[in-house]
């Protein structure tokens, strides 16, 4: 009994001290990720309160004018890109950065640099990966130091830096359409019988209108190794696109056929598009058949 007391002190005595570890920051951690196209951003930053105190003023010991500043508290902020990018106008490559800044009223200097722990003590401009100019906005008065992403599209977003009322957007922009076509390539190489790849890669060229020819040489290799519902439409698409709607139509039809066959969540949400635009292709075909009869009496 005796034992087993002093066993279970001991444990309670440990847990205490694991608990007693951790206690609350004054500039509490954070991160944030965002997603660009096929790229991610990811910020971990520490965020300092104001506290009724000065921020960037001449003699503030937060974020000093003219002065380097790691642009949050206790560590250096860290963001981290999965993909090459741009940084306001700098094209920078994948990896992490330090994210420091330069505080003034008509614009900030915002850096990217190579070194991730030296801080401010540690800095050397040589290490800088960019340096761009941004003339800071006012904004939402926000009493804790703040970084977010705004206006995201599958290319672009805002990169802000928010303290009091005082707002810096950084642009990021990145080359998604060419990232996504070494993706999908690189993909089919690595699995140049797998259906669901050669589905995707031959989607996203009808999607973004690139290329119609190789999208349809990639959805009839699908259909080649497995016909289904979805890779029929894409091709119908295709061929629509290319202007060969008399083609179109009998793919469309099949794409009907089997996917009402053996109907998924997917084709349950698409076949009422496919039979408009079957409709629509119907429509189209004695218009086509017209022309190409007057072309031939005219031979």
């Amino acid at each position: 009994m005796k034992k087993y007391f002093l066993s279970f002190s001991f444990a309670v005595i440990v847990a205490t001290a694991s608990v007693a570890q951790r206690t609350p920051q004054a500039s509490p951690g954070s991160s944030i990720v965002q997603t660009v196209g096929i790229t991610d951003f990811t910020v971990k930053y520490s965020r300092p309160g104001i506290k009724g105190r000065s921020v960037f003023g001449e003699n503030t010991p937060l974020a000093p004018i003219g002065q380097l500043w790691r642009t949050g508290a206790n560590q250096s902020t860290i963001l981290e890109a999965s993909t090459d990018f741009t940084f306001g106008d700098k094209i920078v490559a994948a990896g992490k950065y330090a994210l420091f800044s330069i505080p003034n009223k008509a614009k900030w200097v915002v850096i990217l640099n190579k070194n991730l722990t030296g801080g401010t003590e540690g800095y050397k401009e040589s290490d800088d990966a960019a340096r761009v100019e941004i003339a800071p906005l006012a904004g939402e008065f926000k009493e804790t130091f703040e970084i977010n992403f705004s206006n995201v599209s599958d290319s672009t977003t805002l990169l802000n830096i928010e303290w009091g009322a005082v707002t810096v957007p950084v642009k990021l922009s990145v080359a998604t359409h060419a990232l996504t076509l070494a993706s999908l390539d690189k993909a089919v190489q690595d699995k140049p019988e797998d259906v669901q790849t050669l589905q995707s890669a031959a989607g996203y060229l009808l999607l973004k209108n690139q290329d119609l020819p190789k999208a349809l040489a990639l959805a009839d290799k699908a259909i080649g190794l497995k016909e289904n519902w979805s890779n029929q439409w894409i091709k119908a698409q295709i061929l629509d696109k290319l202007g060969k709607t008399t083609e179109a139509l009998p793919a469309a039809q099949k794409a009907i056929t089997l996917g009402t066959a053996a109907p998924d969540g997917a084709f349950n949400f698409y076949k009422t598009q496919i039979a408009k635009s079957i409709t629509d292709m119907q429509a189209k075909i004695p218009a086509i058949d017209v022309k190409a009869k007057g072309k031939k009496k005219k031979k």
